[in-house]
């Protein structure tokens, strides 16, 4: 059940919702961020492409389906305070992926579009080694001009981005220097660059996370 929402904090009531195994049997777990207009329980629908056993899905619900009201191109102030509430719901996600015990190098964040950018901007803003981080379509938040100057280290996290060529939501001057500010910050980088296939989620980035998730739980 969610709340009535806060303005000041639009997502503070919003649920969380999970699947697979539980947080006390885990071996590992994987965040699950959906885009806008979407819901939570389509991106767990989502997880049963890339399924392991012992693994606890967990993908937090966003107020009205949206995190934040405008572009993520957009100066940062024009998206709150939806953006900080979202970021402070993410961060119970992790709580709960992490409930039963779990390191953060057994958790991975994974995004798609609004989801995406807003998982990227999570890690960036406190850089920690989680067991992957995975952007699909999506970038860091802020104007075109943003001074990306994170500062800290991943330590070898995994990452991945993924976006096509003539993406109408996301420039690939942001996905590249999103992948910038992540090899600065020390991941180990996979840079997928499609041609021609819009916004998405494609085979390439579904192969991925299975492998990711596999060599969480082998």
């Amino acid at each position: 059940m969610s709340r009535p929402a806060d303005s000041e904090d639009p997502h503070a009531g919003q649920p969380i919702q999970t699947a697979g195994a539980s947080p006390a049997e885990a071996d590992a777990a994987v965040v699950l961020v959906h885009g806008r207009g979407a819901r939570a329980d389509g991106m767990l629908q989502f997880a049963q492409e890339f399924h392991h056993d012992g693994v606890h899905y967990v993908a937090p619900q966003a107020q009205r389906g949206t995190w934040y009201p405008n572009r993520f191109v957009a100066p940062i102030e024009r998206n709150q305070p939806h953006l900080d509430s979202a970021l402070s719901h993410l961060e119970r996600a992790v709580e709960e992926a992490r409930s039963g015990g779990l390191p953060a190098e057994k958790v991975i964040l994974v995004g798609f579009s609004q989801g995406a950018c807003l998982v990227s901007e999570f890690v960036a803003r406190t850089p920690r080694r989680y067991g992957g981080l995975v952007l699909l379509s999506g970038g860091l938040i802020g104007q075109e001009g943003t001074d990306f100057d994170y500062e800290g280290d991943v330590d070898g996290m995994p990452f991945f981005l993924g976006v096509s060529d003539d993406d109408p939501h996301i420039p690939m001057s942001r996905a590249e220097e999103t992948v910038e500010v992540f090899e600065r910050l020390g991941a180990d980088v996979r840079f997928d660059r499609y041609e021609g296939r819009g916004h998405g989620i494609f085979e390439e980035e579904i192969e991925y996370l299975d492998e990711l998730v596999a060599g969480l739980v082998e």
